[in-house]
C-alpha cells in the first residue's frame, strides 16, 4: 500500500509526526501544493523566495521524489491518490479557518472513496484546545496563558527522529518542475536577501545549535538583555525556519534547554518567546478573522489617517528617523527584522503616523521571510493596541531615545543608513539637532541626501494620545 504525505508548513523530515505516521504504514509518496484557492493566502515576495529554496532542499532530502503542483488541493489530491493507488493521506494540522475547511472537505471526499486522511498535530507545542481557562474559554492575556496554562500542561514531547523512508515508485501524474511554481521573479533582490541564510532543514538545525551552544555573551547566554540590541548576536534568528517548519517548536524547546537548568532565566525567557508563538496561534484559532478585524471591537471604527506619501516613506526607510529607517531597510534588504526594531517601526506607523496597522501587516507579509498568519496579525494588533494583551495606546516608542538606548554605538543604524556613517553618536538619532558644522563634516545635507523628519515626535505622539483617548472604554 502507498501512503501520500502532503507537506505544508512542515518542510522537514525529523520531528514530523504526520510523516512518521505515513512511513510506518507503507511505501510513502510526497507532495507539495502551492494552493490557489480560499485555503491559500498568497505568499509575500520574500516568503516565495524562501519557499523556493526550501522545496529544492526538501526534494534533495527525498531523493528527488517530491511531487509539486499548483492549484486547488481539493481537485488535485483525490486524483493524485488514485494515480498512486494510495489508500491514506497524512498531513500536519493547520489552524487558519480556510485551511481547516479545505482539510475537512478533503477528508470527506476521500472517505467517500474508501480512503482515509489523517490530520496530525506537529507544529505547536500545545494545541489551542489544550490551553484554556478553567471555564473552557480561551485566554486573552499572554502571561496567564503561558505561565498558568502552558507551563502547567503536559510538557512538550521529545522530538522524533527522522523516519526511515521507503519511497513509493514515482508516478509524476502532471507534476510540475519547481521553476513552474514561479516563486522567483529573477530580480537581484531575491539573491541578495538569501545570501546570509542556509534555507534548508540542515540550515535550521545549524542555526538552532549555534544559538543554543553559544559561549560567553552570544546566543542564549545573554538572551534576556542582549535580545534588545539589534547589533548583537543574541536573538535566535529561527523564525523563518519555524514558519516553514524546517525545525519544529519541540526541537527549539529541547535543544535550547540541553545545557541549561529549567530555572535558568535566559532559557525561561527564550521559551516564553516560543510561548508567544503558541499564544498567537491560539488567538487565530479562536478568532479566525484576526488578520482583518481588531480583537478589541472598540477599535473597529477608529479614525486612522490616510497619507500615501507617509506610508511610502515608512516602507522605504525614508522617515528621517534613523533607527526607523535602518529597520525598514534591514527588512527590505534581508527579509528579516530584529524584534526590538519591529516594535519601534510598528509604533511609529500606527501612533506617530496614525496609519492603519493593516498597512504594516501587509508590508511585513510581503517582505518578511517569517511572516505567518498568526504571528504577523497578532504582533501588529499588539503594537496597535487593539489586540489581546495589547500594548496600551499611551505606550508610544520614541524613535530617538530607542535608538540611543538600544544601538548606543550606532553599529546597526550605520550599517543600514550609510548616509549617516560619519555622524557623531551624539546626533546620530536626531541629526536635525546637529550644528551646521557637524552636519557639514559628516557630509549630511538634511532634505537632500538624508530626509528631514516627516513628523515631529512630540506633536505626533500627542495627536495619537488624543485620538486613542476618544475610543469607547469597553474592550468588547
Amino acid at each position: 500500500m502507498t501512503v501520500l504525505h502532503w507537506f505544508r508548513d512542515d518542510l522537514r523530515l525529523s520531528d514530523n509526526p504526520a510523516l512518521n505516521h505515513a512511513s510506518q504504514s507503507a511505501k510513502t509518496a510526497y507532495v507539495y501544493i502551492l494552493e490557489e484557492d480560499e485555503a491559500a493566502s498568497a505568499l509575500g515576495g520574500a516568503a516565495q523566495v524562501w519557499l523556493h529554496h526550501s522545496l529544492s532542499a526538501l526534494n534533495q532530502q527525498l531523493d528527488g521524489n517530491l511531487l509539486l503542483y499548483k492549484g486547488c488541493a481539493i481537485d488535485i489530491l483525490p486524483e493524485l491518490m488514485g494515480a498512486l493507488d494510495a489508500k491514506m493521506l497524512t498531513m500536519t494540522r493547520r489552524y487558519h479557518q480556510a485551511g481547516v475547511k479545505t482539510d475537512s472537505e478533503i477528508r470527506e471526499i476521500l472517505a467517500a472513496q474508501g480512503k482515509s486522511a489523517s490530520v496530525i498535530s506537529g507544529n505547536l507545542l500545545w494545541e489551542p484546545e489544550e490551553i484554556t481557562k478553567q471555564d473552557g474559554t480561551p485566554y486573552k492575556v499572554f502571561t496567564p496563558f503561558y505561565r498558568r496554562g502552558c507551563l502547567n500542561a503536559q510538557p512538550p514531547r521529545i522530538p522524533l527522529a527522522a523516519p526511515a523512508l521507503d519511497h513509493a515508485p514515482i508516478i509524476s501524474h502532471n507534476a510540475l518542475p519547481l521553476e513552474a511554481l514561479r516563486l522567483l521573479g529573477g530580480a537581484d533582490w531575491q539573491t541578495n536577501i538569501t545570501k546570509d541564510w542556509n534555507i534548508s532543514e540542515k540550515g535550521g538545525h545549524a542555526r538552532l545549535q549555534a544559538f543554543a551552544a553559544a559561549s560567553s555573551n552570544d546566543g542564549i547566554n545573554d538572551y534576556v538583555d542582549g535580545r534588545n540590541f539589534p547589533a548583537r548576536t543574541n536573538v535566535s534568528r529561527l523564525s523563518p525556519y519555524l514558519r516553514f517548519g524546517q525545525i519544529s517548536a519541540h526541537q527549539a524547546w529541547h535543544e535550547a534547554g540541553k545545557n541549561k537548568s529549567p530555572e535558568d532565566k535566559q532559557l525561561d525567557i527564550f521559551r516564553s518567546e516560543l510561548g508567544w508563538r503558541e499564544f498567537s496561534y491560539s488567538l487565530l484559532h479562536f478568532n479566525p478573522d484576526m488578520k482583518t478585524n481588531p480583537l478589541q471591537k472598540r477599535f473597529a471604527s477608529f479614525g486612522w489617517a490616510e497619507d500615501s506619501e507617509h506610508l511610502k516613506r515608512w516602507q522605504r526607510g525614508q522617515t528621517g528617523y534613523p533607527i526607523v529607517d535602518a529597520a525598514m531597510r534591514e527588512l527590505y534588504q534581508t527579509g528579516y527584522m530584529h524584534n526590538r526594531v519591529r516594535m519601534i517601526v510598528g509604533s511609529f506607523l500606527v501612533k506617530n503616523l496614525l496609519l492603519h496597522w493593516h498597512h504594516g501587516e501587509a508590508w511585513f507579509w510581503d517582505c518578511l521571510f517569517d511572516a505567518d498568519r498568526a504571528n504577523n496579525s497578532a504582533g501588529w494588533q499588539w503594537i496597535a493596541g487593539c489586540g489581546a494583551d495589547a500594548a496600551p495606546y499611551f505606550r508610544v516608542f520614541n524613535p530617538v531615545t530607542q535608538g540611543q538606548k538600544f544601538d548606543p554605538d550606532g553599529t546597526y543604524t550605520r550599517r543600514f543608513v550609510p548616509e549617516l556613517q560619519d555622524m557623531p553618536n551624539k546626533f546620530l538619532f536626531n541629526p536635525w539637532d546637529a550644528p551646521k558644522d557637524v552636519l557639514r563634516r559628516a557630509g549630511v545635507q538634511l532634505g537632500q541626501n538624508y530626509p528631514q523628519p516627516i513628523v515631529e515626535v512630540k506633536a505626533s505622539r500627542q495627536r495619537a494620545l488624543d485620538a486613542f483617548a476618544d475610543l469607547p472604554k469597553s474592550k468588547i
